[in-house]
């Protein structure tokens, strides 16, 4: 039990601790708040007026300013490929939490969903209170412009009531497109609604700036509780209230907390001057200048950056419907693991795709490359549009028919888990299908200079159905073995191919593959066996389990990750998503 323990606290202790601190400062945030409007002896008039609805309004919002500047940090991408990269500064486990910056996205995005709901309940229930409790004597501290004003017509006539319901229905709009249904069937829904998100944090700072809640100002004056001036100690018990209810005596002894100090205070010294109201300095653009400066100035650099289209160099066919594209640009630079986003404007003006490099530019050749499965419509059009490109680049074609070739934009390079193979002694890569593609900008990099590196032994698990899909890359391993054996290094590559479907085996038998026919086996692979000859092989080591493939796959991998062993071997689990 103690073994299993260990071993689940050293690969998940990290993210809970960091899941944790969240969840504990949201709370503090919302108790801290709660409790000064409801002793702060500066809101004893708005609390009698609006009573708890005002101490959760305030609790709710300060959340919601947390969590607003909080969302946006997790997608500054290239702040955090600056912060994976530097390795002599950020350790690996502080990497390793950088993987969860999509999860630490979305809670932030329920959290403001959820506090939002909280916050507008609770505004409803003061309007309702501001209407109802209007009296004449503290105009200014009232919103409602007399009793039982219909709070419809507040809400809609008043700036912060206006902002808020525009708010609320950008938030709703966000939300719901967000979902992983609408995202894979109209993604243009998805990206027009998120970036709705400018228009929010305006309206938000609008919100915060309406000044409706206000503060008594001239607590040393006027003591709250104290509602006639210039009045001795014995004149001031009992008191009114200023709603109509009888106030307990001091003598009584029933009064307590903050109303017996109120109370107390207020019968001890003399008013000599009225309450003074005035509304709060807005707070909220302390919260979030700082996180939307950072993303708004991320988001031109990245627009400047991906302003110049690249080169395509050459498009290659591999089999089961998968597309190579080779390309240049001038001061790219890369490393293995790294994705970079795609946009053609004459495939969608709005849609752009993330895709893993599986090959990163040298210094001696700029040359990089994806690999692209041609699957939906955006991919089939992008690959047609470039198949009619490449077919008349051996014409002799006027000038207003080259103006036609299809442009192509890329965004990035960002950070990706895939990033930190190299940086373990032992790794453990396994890839479903065309999940193949982060791990083969690594091969390529091993091919190129595999001594210069802290890794020194890959193991490598590629499963797919279709015998065809090996040949995607299957001049690189080949190739790859052959140097580590030259170089009398046949234990740092350990290949292996599962083929879960049987037909066609004879395809590949041939003497080009030899290298690969000998590590081909048909179904799925046995993970407990293989993770205990890893274990046993490297005692007391970290050996980094990276995995890019189906849900099933990365569910498996991560609980075996998380399972004790007897030789001492920590299975650090990362897995491939894209932000």
């Amino acid at each position: 039990m103690a073994l299993h323990c260990s071993s689940w606290l050293y690969n998940e202790g990290s993210k809970h601790l960091l899941l944790l601190s969240w969840l504990a400062v949201n709370t503090w945030l919302f108790y801290k708040t709660f409790v000064l409007y409801y002793r702060g002896p500066q809101y004893y008039y708005l609390h009698q007026m609006l009573g708890l609805g005002l101490c959760i309004s305030r609790a709710s919002a300060s959340v919601l300013n947390l969590n607003s500047s909080l969302i946006l940090l997790p997608m500054c991408r290239i702040l955090l490929a600056m912060l994976r990269g530097s390795k002599k500064l950020v350790k690996r486990k502080t990497r390793r939490l950088l993987d969860k910056n999509k999860t630490l996205h979305g809670a932030c995005g329920v959290a403001i969903c959820i506090f939002s709901a909280i916050h507008v309940g609770a505004h409803i229930h003061n309007v309702i209170n501001f209407s109802s409790n209007f009296i004449n004597d503290f105009v200014d501290l009232n919103v409602a412009r007399y009793k039982n004003e219909d709070p419809r017509k507040i809400i809609f006539t008043s700036v912060p009531g206006l902002t808020g319901v525009f708010m609320v229905l950008i938030l709703f709009l966000m939300s719901t497109a967000s979902t992983s249904s609408i995202r894979a069937s109209n993604y243009d829904i998805f990206f027009c609604t998120h970036n709705l998100f400018f228009i929010f944090y305006v309206l938000l700072l609008i919100h915060a700036s309406g000044g409706v809640l206000k503060y008594q100002s001239n607590l040393e004056e006027h003591p709250p509780g104290c509602l006639h001036l210039n009045r001795t100690k014995k004149d001031y018990i009992p008191l009114t209230d200023i709603f109509g209810e009888q106030l307990p005596e001091i003598s009584s002894g029933t009064v307590s907390g903050q109303e017996e100090l109120l109370i107390k205070n207020a019968s001890e010294r003399i008013c000599t001057k009225q309450p003074v109201f005035q509304p709060h300095f807005p707070e909220t653009w302390l919260w979030i200048s700082g996180p939307l400066c950072l993303y708004c100035a991320e988001r031109l650099y990245r627009f400047i950056r991906s302003s110049k289209p690249v080169n395509v160099t050459s498009v290659i066919h591999h089999p089961c419907n998968v597309v190579e594209i080779r390309m240049t640009k001038e001061n790219f630079k890369a490393r293995p693991g790294q994705y970079i986003i795609l946009h053609c404007p004459r495939v969608s003006s709005l849609e752009n795709h993330p895709f893993t490099m599986t090959m990163c530019p040298k210094e001696t050749n700029g040359v990089f490359a994806i690999h692209m499965k041609v699957v939906g419509d955006w991919t089939e059009r992008l690959c047609n549009l470039l198949e009619a490109d490449f077919s008349q680049r051996t014409e002799n074609l006027p000038i207003f028919q080259k103006r036609k070739i299809p442009k192509i934009y890329i965004d990035g390079p960002f950070g990706s888990p895939s990033e930190e193979v190299l940086n373990y002694e032992v790794s453990l890569c396994v890839a479903g299908g065309i999940g193949v593609t982060p791990f083969a900008s690594i091969l390529n990099q091993l091919l190129d200079s595999w001594k210069h590196y802290k890794l020194q032994r890959l193991y490598f698990v590629w499963i797919c159905r279709d015998i065809q899909a090996f040949l995607w890359f299957a001049d690189l391993l080949c190739e790859l073995h052959k140097k580590l054996w030259q170089g009398n290094r046949p234990d740092y590559l350990n290949i292996q191919l599962y083929l879960s479907q049987a037909d066609g085996m004879q395809k590949i038998i041939g003497n080009k593959y030899q290298a690969l026919n000998s590590r081909l086996l048909i179904g799925r692979p046995c993970w407990k066996p293989l993770f205990d000859e890893i274990a046993k092989s490297n005692r007391q080591k970290s050996v980094g389990v990276f995995c890019c493939g189906p849900k099933g796959l990365s569910k498996d991998l991560h609980k075996l990750c998380n399972n004790p062993n007897s030789y001492g071997t920590k299975f650090e689990y990362n897995k491939e998503s894209f932000s």
